[in-house]
């Protein structure tokens, strides 16, 4: 399988970047403890945070709302993931804890203020390639809704669009019985590339603690731009 990068995508932003991290022989399962408390307390003290700064105030919500509209979306009609998780918070609507993959998940995107998708590797059929959604992109999302990509940048198989940093689909969404699957970072495009090599490692490193198996991971950007899993 291939990883593919739009290169129409570096022509609208020529930093743009986004982080792979692969994992197989993952086991995921109800979160343990640790993570349940470390998910509530970081919402907790982000929380009060919030009652003091706007959500629109923080560095990587800013970043990728500016992202959004070049790739030709509007950030105030479908905001990024992370940035409605933000809003949940603000109003003291925590996330709830889901299994570990998603939790791990959530918590990462939360903490580097950047949206990130999980996908299960055996529901992606073929190539990935990763794009601006037309007209045609649409999936059933997570949020139990019919959901069109147009201007959104989105993640696609064979079969069609199966993500997004704004809502992903049910079809490829990582279960307890998953054992093999790809997050995808998407980073800032201000960060450098020794910044993003690190945090993938970081992250896949974590990830494994809890889950066991085994990472990789690569930043496609104008230097690479398709990667084989």
């Amino acid at each position: 399988m291939f990883v593919k990068l739009d290169t129409s995508l570096l022509q609208i932003e020529p930093t743009f970047k986004i982080g792979l991290i692969y994992y197989n022989k993952i086991i995921v399962s109800s979160s343990p403890q640790m993570l349940k408390g470390r998910l509530q307390l970081f919402q907790e003290q982000l929380f009060f945070e919030l009652e003091e700064k706007a959500v629109n105030d923080f560095d990587g919500i800013k970043e990728w709302r500016g992202l959004w509209k070049k790739l030709g979306a509007d950030p105030n009609r479908y905001r990024p993931s992370m940035e409605a998780m933000y809003r949940r918070i603000a109003k003291q609507n925590y996330i709830t804890p889901m299994h570990s993959a998603v939790d791990l998940n959530n918590f990462f995107s939360m903490r580097y203020e950047i949206p990130l998708g999980i996908y299960d590797l055996d529901e992606i059929k073929e190539d990935i390639f990763i794009t601006v959604g037309n007209v045609e992109a649409n999936y059933l999302g997570l949020n139990g809704r019919e959901n069109n990509l147009h201007g959104i940048l989105t993640l696609q198989d064979e079969i069609g669009a199966f993500g997004s940093p704004f809502v992903d689909s049910k079809r490829t969404a990582v279960t307890e019985s998953t054992t093999s699957a790809i997050q995808v970072v998407y980073l800032r495009p201000s960060m450098s590339q020794e910044e993003a090599v690190k945090l993938l490692e970081s992250m896949g490193q974590m990830f494994t603690q809890v889950h066991g198996g085994e990472a990789a991971s690569v930043v496609l950007d104008s230097n690479q731009i398709e990667w084989r899993i």
